[in-house]
């Protein structure tokens, strides 16, 4: 955690509370009986109420229980129909669904074809942060007021579990609120959508306080089923990881996300609470600038030495991942080769080999490039929203620093580390990623595609592109037949890791407090949906 990085005491959070396998399993003991209201401390805050500016699990998560997708998730993380109650497909590049009659936005009006349709097309505009998931459909049609249909540029089997995270805005109330556009996190421009929110989800926004609370309430005329008893959930953002889990171990808080991994034990000692842990589907990675002719922010003047597969190499070879593993992640993590992991379609393990952890050999690739003396480089990272992620950024350019790099560490809160990221005012930084769709194909076409102004490679914020890697996604995003979509999965896969198109570090491990009075469902996803929660 950086100096700069403020610090929150306790006081200060009871202050703010009092102005809140794939699937593990749930948590539950007696307690009182008519008790609805649930306490969450994060690490992080839902950075706006718009569904459509920062395509970031934490924020979907969130405004996942206020809006909803044509289709959502399961607790198994299986298709589920949400606002459509089927969908087909009468050609292989059209889809037609069939939208779900008698919903109602949380302002009373209906919910009709139309709002899809606006909905994808504020998805796809410039300044959404979704772009990535609309980027191959070419038209979205009404057929009536409850069917649409979806015609993709080509072949696209996978359409459903894409727009499972396409949440649905009610096009008269953004309209009536000027907010047609996005919010562009980027630009810092926000809108009505940022503070307010009028969804069809079970959870209505009855109170938004950016960085302090948000307070949701169950909406009164949701359409579908809510199987917890909570009734009111109040949302704080606790940054300094000794508050958190003293509010948690207290009871001031009833539910928190992460636990630190040094805190596992102490909090599954409390008679309070325990610590829900599990797999993550989450990769954390490192990403270099590999398309300026010159970094924004080297030593190293008049060219780019991430050009240089070689540099790329040492950096890579020079990280010791399973110190990280020992020393910073007490064992929670998972060191990878790849940007997918386990329980995601399309991962091989057999693929996922890491170069070694070799300083000499990194060393002789950094002399032959031409930079044995080493170079200086800014490494932008956050420090409230992976597991440790500051410390592991740390212990990166500690052990970068054995090759001559020096690192100069920016690590700063989420809230201004996604917009500079994002508008790509950076040389070398650290993302993770959990793939929307649990398919190989979002990891490719988010973080490996060439960018282009459609939405593909949207996050792929070093610009890394190869024409046959391109290839092979369009191959994969239309192949029905299983082995040989396979295939083309793993020839893209092994492309950008023989070219070290990124720095894989691992998989982070899933660890939520939970107070012992408290029901809920935790996924490998980190969703966390308000629905499926119960205070007994």
């Amino acid at each position: 955690m950086s100096n700069q990085h403020k610090k929150t005491t306790l006081a200060q959070s009871i202050r703010a509370l009092a102005a809140i396998g794939l699937v593990a399993g749930a948590v539950c003991v007696m307690g009182a009986a008519n008790a609805k209201t649930i306490r969450i401390g994060n690490q992080g805050d839902a950075l706006s109420m718009d569904p459509h500016s920062l395509n970031e699990s934490l924020q979907l998560s969130v405004t996942g229980n206020v809006y909803e997708g044509l289709v959502g998730r399961n607790k198994d993380l299986s298709l589920a129909p949400l606002l459509a109650t089927s969908w087909s497909q009468p050609t292989p590049s059209v889809w037609r669904f069939e939208l779900r009659k008698g919903v109602q936005f949380h302002d009373g009006t209906p919910f009709t074809a139309d709002d899809v349709l606006f909905s994808m097309a504020r998805a796809g505009a410039d300044g959404s942060d979704m772009k990535s998931y609309t980027n191959d459909i070419k038209e979205v049609r009404k057929v009536n007021d409850h069917m649409v249909e979806i015609e993709t540029k080509g072949p696209f089997p996978i359409l459903p579990d894409v727009l499972s995270l396409v949440y649905i805005m009610s096009k008269k109330w953004s309209e009536t609120n000027q907010a047609t556009r996005p919010v562009d996190r980027r630009k810092g421009v926000e809108n009505a959508a940022s503070f307010r929110a009028n969804g069809t989800g079970p959870y209505r926004v009855r109170e938004r306080q950016p960085g302090i609370k948000t307070t949701f309430t169950k909406s009164g005329n949701y359409w579908g089923k809510v199987e917890g008893n909570v009734t009111e959930v109040i949302y704080t953002p606790i940054s300094n990881d000794p508050t958190r889990v003293a509010a948690l171990i207290s009871g001031e808080i009833d539910v928190m996300e992460p636990v630190p991994v040094q805190d596992i034990a102490r909090v599954n000692a409390s008679a309070n609470a325990k610590a829900m842990t599990g797999p993550e589907l989450r990769t954390i990675f490192l990403g270099m600038d590999q398309k300026r002719d010159e970094l924004l922010y080297s030593s190293v003047k008049g060219k780019n030495p991430f050009k240089d597969k070689r540099v790329r190499q040492a950096f890579y070879q020079a990280i010791d991942i399973e110190g990280i593993k020992r020393t910073v992640m007490r064992g929670a993590a998972n060191p990878t080769a790849l940007l997918v992991g386990p329980g995601i379609n399309g991962f091989d393990a057999a693929a996922n080999k890491r170069l070694p952890f070799d300083v000499e050999a990194a060393k002789k690739l950094m002399a032959d490039a031409g930079y044995g003396a080493g170079f200086e480089v800014s490494m932008n990272c956050p420090n409230d929203r992976y597991v440790n992620d500051g410390e592991i950024c740390q212990a990166v350019a500690a052990n970068l620093s054995r090759i001559n790099v020096k690192i100069n560490l920016q690590a700063e809160t989420k809230g201004t580390y996604f917009p500079k990221i994002l508008r790509r005012d950076t040389s070398f930084y650290m993302l993770g990623w959990t793939p929307g769709t649990y398919d190989s194909h979002n990891a490719l076409n988010g973080l490996m595609r060439c960018v282009d102004d459609k939405g593909s490679g949207q996050f792929n914020l070093g610009s890394y592109c190869n024409p046959k890697v391109d290839e092979l996604i369009a191959k994969i995003q239309s192949e029905t037949d299983k082995p040989k979509r396979q295939a083309f999965i793993a020839e893209a896969f092994k492309i950008h890791t023989d070219e070290i198109g990124h720095l894989p570090l691992h998989q982070q491990a899933l660890a939520w407090g939970v107070s012992k009075k408290v029901d809920l469902v935790q996924m490998a996803d980190n969703f966390m949906f308000f629905k499926w929660m119960s205070v007994k």
